[in-house]
């Protein structure tokens, strides 16, 4: 069944069959990237269906949506979409129809931020497995979650994963990564709980489990469901890639179709190579193109049936190569590059060897880019930046990858102040 992970010959245009059944096209994923698309009611519009339209001509052989949360009183960022109800079934059917116009799987990306909710665009109080205030600059103390609190959060989950397939979604993707509410049950730094759903890993575990579980038994065997998982939090005293190797293997018998590697959070950006609070790089950074390729490698024995993506740093065809042939993971990830060149699969399919790159900026040149805060500006201006492209492809135009980051941070506040003023007089 799972021969594709010994096959001698893996390459980017090689099937991937998944343990539920569905075989993904080839092995190029179109990884999640924050859209920041919602219309004001925090629903998909004709934005989105233009976006997806691009890239489902893209050549890839799955597309991953971006954040859906699920409860719309708990937003990550300004412009999240919400399915918390079946109000936006019609839109969002569109929305799968149009990515398998090419053939290709989509999935969607199912979350909810916790205690990194955006204070701009929340008017509920954030909540978190404990009380414990995130280290980043404007966000309150959450407040720490009852057990019913916790039980309706894992039923939004799967109501949201039965809406989506209901829509024609062919998976859901959950997401336990980055700081957000299942990534904090994970952390030690994060979850103090004493009572059942915190203290020793395995109860710290229970969360993502029952989540996972619910959704499954939401959507029937047929449906992907995955999970997008740490290598590690990046912060001191926090979750760990041995934390992680453990997860992975208590994962492993579950019914679960994929497992993305990520790493970091809003206080430690190891998603995009660089840890905010002095650790160590993100696992796999250096010398390889791809951060958390290494920690790929060293998971693979928890969970050998189960197929593995990474995400993040990969630009030339040869290290995508090189990494499914030497088995680290059996799903190139691409997020930021997809920003400007929407049709990235089909390219690396047709012969491109590196695909392109944003210009760097200058906030992370020189002494300055020792601050803690710089640093972290330059991480948020950049992630705009690329949602920037995102927007001028929904909008029917092409990437512009002259746009001035200066630029980007005027309109970062801008959108913020704007959304921030409408959510209040809504």
């Amino acid at each position: 069944m799972h021969s594709h992970r010994y096959a001698s010959a893996v390459e980017l245009t090689s099937p991937l069959p998944l343990p539920c059944g569905q075989v993904l096209p080839n092995r190029v994923m179109k990884a999640a990237l924050s859209e920041a698309l919602a219309d004001y009611g925090q629903s998909p519009d004709e934005r989105i269906h233009r976006l997806y339209e691009r890239w489902s001509a893209g050549g890839f052989g799955l597309l991953l949506t971006g954040n859906v949360m699920v409860d719309r009183d708990h937003l990550g960022e300004p412009g999240h979409l919400v399915v918390d109800d079946e109000r936006d079934l019609p839109v969002l059917t569109t929305w799968a129809d149009i990515a398998h116009t090419s053939g290709t799987p989509i999935w969607m990306q199912v979350n909810h931020p916790g205690r990194q909710a955006n204070p701009i665009v929340n008017r509920a109080s954030p909540v978190a497995p404990s009380a414990v205030k995130p280290d980043i600059a404007g966000f309150p103390r959450p407040k720490a979650l009852t057990e019913p609190e916790i039980e309706d959060i894992i039923e939004r989950f799967a109501a949201t994963a039965r809406i989506a397939q209901k829509a024609g979604f062919d998976g859901v993707q959950i997401h336990a990564a980055h700081g957000y509410l299942i990534s904090q049950f994970l952390s030690p730094l994060v979850n103090l709980r004493t009572d059942g759903w915190g203290g020793d890993l395995g109860r710290r575990c229970r969360f993502l489990v029952e989540v996972l579980r619910r959704v499954r038994a939401a959507t029937g065997p047929d449906f992907a469901v995955s999970v997008k998982l740490n290598s590690a939090d990046f912060q001191r005293g926090g979750f760990t890639e041995e934390q992680s190797r453990a997860v992975v293997a208590l994962l492993a018998g579950e019914q679960l179709d994929l497992i993305e590697i990520s790493g970091g959070s809003l206080e430690s950006l190891a998603m995009m190579g660089r840890p905010t609070d002095g650790s160590a790089p993100a696992a796999g950074a250096s010398p390889r193109e791809a951060y958390f390729l290494d920690y790929a490698l060293r998971v693979r024995a928890a969970a050998p049936h189960i197929p593995l993506a990474v995400t993040g740093g990969f630009r030339t065809r040869a290290a995508m190569a090189a990494a499914l042939a030497e088995g680290a993971c059996d799903v190139i990830g691409l997020g930021r590059p997809t920003c400007l060149l929407p049709e990235a699969g089909r390219a690396l399919s047709d012969g491109t060897d590196t695909l392109p790159t944003a210009p760097v900026s200058r906030v992370r040149t020189g002494r300055v880019s020792r601050s803690r805060m710089i640093r972290s500006l330059a991480g948020a201006v950049d992630l705009q930046w690329h949602t920037d492209q995102l927007h001028r492809l929904a909008a029917g135009r092409e990437p512009a990858p002259e746009r001035s980051r200066w630029r980007t941070a005027y309109r970062m506040l801008q959108r913020n102040g704007t959304d921030a003023f409408r959510r209040k007089r809504s």
